[in-house]
């Protein structure tokens, strides 16, 4: 507690120089934010428009579309300003806040994708019961608990972040990050580490292994089922699993960068990789949704022109 200081701003030290790319790169990642509110926006709309659409598989997939927007929000208009400053500095109460926009979409993109697969399943291995199992009443149930779980867990661990007291104010990150603080602390953060391990396994890997489960037994149910019964299922769960294993896979990353010392990796890619899970996800998604399934396809196509009117 010696070098304890209170400090109301952090200062974000991973905004590499790229001298006169930075416009072009503002440019781009302002073209990259205005696709992906514009790609999630037509899917909700989409969705809620048409009656035929109001099925718990296309609610889910609104449900990840007003994610994405809410996690881009929690990140781009920060990173666009960032960009075009020369002192990269983020006030406490926004710094926190930035933090518990990004770590609840994160948390709500791996719970999501996880009653999609409960979805999915019912759909494959229990048809004649699905519209008994997945009623409104249901997917009231299921949405609620994809979204106030990770609610009530994350508001409690970044609460005691930020609680701690600092003995610095430099964050490694183009964004702020809670692992980040944490290690800025002048006292043990024994706890704070072990209350993130059973978070991580509460929202990360529970969620992932459910997902796993899930997939394998539907696996098991199309093993003797005929060619056409299992291009069916393949057409409906192919979205899912694309988005599944590209969250996880830009997951994992930030999770494994965490640990290093981004001073040990090429600055560029050590930004790179950190800004995968709230870029990728978001672009990603509306187009695997919207191009692979025929029903949304088939009305966006319809309704786009109404737009250009």
């Amino acid at each position: 507690m010696e070098n304890y200081t209170f400090s109301s701003y952090f200062k974000l030290t991973m905004f590499v120089d790229i001298g006169n790319y930075q416009y072009p790169a503002f440019v781009f990642c302002l073209l990259l934010y205005s696709f992906i509110v514009s790609a999630n926006l037509v899917i909700i709309l989409v969705i809620s428009r048409e009656r035929s659409l109001h099925e718990p598989m296309y609610i889910f997939i609104a449900l990840l579309s007003v994610n994405s927007l809410y996690g881009s929000a929690g990140f781009f208009p920060r990173f666009l300003v960032d960009l075009l400053s020369d002192s990269h500095l983020i006030s406490r109460p926004a710094c926190f806040t930035q933090i518990y926009v990004i770590y609840t979409y994160a948390a709500y993109e791996m719970t999501i994708l996880g009653v999609m697969a409960y979805d999915r399943y019912v759909a494959v291995c229990h048809p004649l019961h699905y519209h008994r199992k997945m009623t409104s009443k249901t997917v009231y149930y299921l949405t609620a608990l994809a979204w106030f779980f990770p609610t009530f867990v994350l508001t409690a661990v970044i609460s005691m972040s930020a609680g701690l007291p600092l003995c610095g104010n430099e964050i490694q990150k183009v964004f702020c990050a809670n692992w980040s603080v944490v290690k800025l602390s002048c006292v043990s953060t024994a706890v704070n580490n072990v209350v993130g391990l059973l978070l991580t396994i509460g929202i990360v890997f529970l969620p992932l292994f459910y997902v796993l489960y899930t997939y394998l037994r539907i696996v098991v149910v199309c093993w003797k089922k005929s060619a056409e019964f299992k291009v069916k299922v393949l057409q409906s769960c192919l979205p899912h699993m694309v988005s599944f294993v590209i969250y996880s896979i830009t997951g994992f990353c930030d999770i494994a960068l965490s640990r290093y010392d981004p001073e040990e990796l090429n600055p560029l890619v050590a930004v790179i990789l950190s800004l995968e899970f709230v870029v990728i996800p978001p672009v990603l998604n509306p187009l695997v949704y919207g191009l692979k399934l025929p029903e949304i396809r088939r009305h966006i196509i319809r309704v786009l022109p109404t737009f250009k009117q």
